[in-house]
Formats: structure tokens, sequence, C-alpha cells
């Protein structure tokens, strides 16, 4: 799996932390405020979208009267607390990343959530310093499955796609990482177990989590 990787980038939410249990129930509580029933297939829509990409999604569909801007500052309020309290790291992620860097393989972070909140969680549990490069979805065109957001991080760690290695916990974040001619490694997560089977069959390789033996056994 690391024959000629440079670079390690990492999805956030449901790779590096366990966070993705909480954003239906922010939905459920946020639609609730308009009196519009919540469905769970509405997490699968915006599968990928970037944090703006979302806001304008449920916007136009369901015609929230609130901005765009005032939608996501909502989210991020809601959020706030979550990330900071709440959400935690992956099990054996830390290990691994203080492998990659006495191995001196950068890395980088590639997330669809907003800035803020990815650097709440990441700097709550001292992780900011293990990423060379931190990006948002939200600073390129398009959100994934483009690639527009793996292209970023990997020019900005100075690697070639090809030299790069990919960890993901969902299927269209495995197909940006796909298109980005990067390698690919789906990580199991419960908010998407029931995608397991295409995830798997999307990827270049997979693993239950950061502490199986080819992450812990890897020299």
């Amino acid at each position: 799996m690391f024959d000629n990787i440079k670079a390690v980038i990492f999805d956030l939410d449901g790779t590096v932390v366990d966070s993705m249990w909480m954003w239906e129930a922010i939905d459920v509580e946020y639609f609730a405020r308009f009196n519009i029933p919540f469905e769970s297939s509405y997490q699968e829509d915006i599968e990928g979208m970037s944090f703006h990409e979302t806001a304008i999604y449920f916007k136009e569909r369901f015609n929230f009267p609130d901005s765009i801007e005032q939608m996501k500052a909502d989210w991020n309020n809601m959020a706030w607390d979550k990330y900071h309290n709440e959400v935690l790291p992956k099990p054996g992620v830390i290990d691994f990343l203080e492998k990659l860097k006495k191995k001196g393989i950068k890395c980088g972070i590639a997330t669809s959530n907003s800035m803020e909140l990815c650097m709440a969680t990441l700097d709550t549990h001292n992780l900011t310093k293990y990423f060379e490069e931190i990006h948002t979805a939200n600073e390129v065109n398009k959100g994934k499955p483009s690639p527009d957001i793996y292209l970023l991080v990997a020019e900005k760690l100075g690697v070639e796609p090809g030299n790069c290695l990919v960890f993901e916990d969902l299927y269209q974040g495995i197909c940006a990482g796909n298109n980005a001619g990067m390698r690919t490694c789906a990580i199991a997560d419960e908010y998407s177990s029931k995608f397991w089977d295409i995830k798997v069959d999307a990827a270049d390789y997979y693993i239950n989590s950061f502490t199986d033996d080819v992450i812990t056994n890897w020299r």
C-alpha cells in the first residue's frame, strides 16, 4: 500500500475523527426550525458536497428563508460544541500519524467540512501538528467526487498525485481520490456501513480501522 508513497491525504469526518453520527441530528434540528420533515435520504443526497454546496442545495430544494451565509453560520454554531467536546479521533489514527511523521511522509487534510469545524476538532486533540496542509472543498470549484480538493492538497504539499495515498470513509470521496489519479484506501465507518461493498470495490485498498495489521505492522 505504501510503496512509492510520498504523501498521505486524509478526509476528516468519518476518517480521522468519528463525527458522522452528529450531522443527521443537527439536520433534523435545523429542519424542525422551519417545520420541514427531515428524511435520512437527504444525507445521501449531499454526500461529498462542500459545506457551501450543501447550503445551496438545501436552500434551493426546500426554500429556506435564511441566506446561504446565515445557514452556514447556524450549522457551524450548532456543531461547534460537539466538535470541541464530543468528536473524538478514530482508533489508531494518532499512532499512524506519528509513524508517517517519523518516516518523513507528508500529510494533508482534504475535507468537505468548514474550516472552522475542522480546526476545532484538530486543535482540541492536538492533531494539527501532523498536517502540513489543511484545505476544504469550499476553496475549490467542485466538491467530491470531483478531484479538485485532492489535487489542491497535493499541489500544496508539492507531491505528484501518483505518489499520494488517500484515506476516505465515503464512496464519493474515494471516487474523488481516484479521479485525482491517487491511490485510495476505504476505511470503515458506522455511518456508511451499508455502502461498504461499493466502497471496497471502488478503492485500491480497504481497512476496518487504523488498528488493522496492514497499518500497525507496516515498517
